[in-house]
């Protein structure tokens, strides 16, 4: 199939969804009556009738609102994981980094003097390590 006709027939289902969401937004159509008063017979601000078409606007816009937060709801589960997942492998990208300091710095002796290169980059390291552990342990319990 060419990408052409592709396109044309996306445009055409587009162009059909669009035109049968907004008929069926706008409700069923009473025969004889127009749906929107003309411009001249607009309803003031305080009056009902604007009260009412308000209110119609609004229940249509929770219900647009409802519909796309349902349409939405199983990537955004999705999109949790993948997220605690990335700051997982971000902060493992810290302990990737301090890991040889701590190697390069560290004392010659077990009860010899330590350095402050050594125990700020062992601190460091243990922070990102937790960080990334729990940040992978969260993604895997959702």
């Amino acid at each position: 199939m060419k990408p052409e006709k592709i396109g044309r027939i996306a445009g055409i289902g587009l162009r059909l969804a669009g035109r049968m969401a907004g008929q069926k937004l706008a409700g069923p159509a009473q025969e004889g009556t127009a749906t929107r008063p003309p411009p001249a017979q607009a309803a003031k601000p305080n009056s009902p009738a604007a009260k009412t078409t308000g209110q119609a606007a609004g229940q249509r816009t929770r219900g647009v609102a409802r519909g796309v937060g349902g349409f939405l709801r199983p990537f955004s589960r999705v999109g949790g994981i993948i997220w605690l997942e990335v700051t997982g492998v971000f902060f493992l990208l810290f302990v990737v980094v301090f890991a040889p300091l701590v190697w390069r710095f560290r004392p010659a002796s077990i009860h010899g003097p330590y350095d402050r290169t050594f125990i700020t980059s062992a601190a460091l390291v243990a922070v990102f390590l937790y960080l990334s552990i729990t940040s992978f342990l969260r993604a895997r319990k959702k």
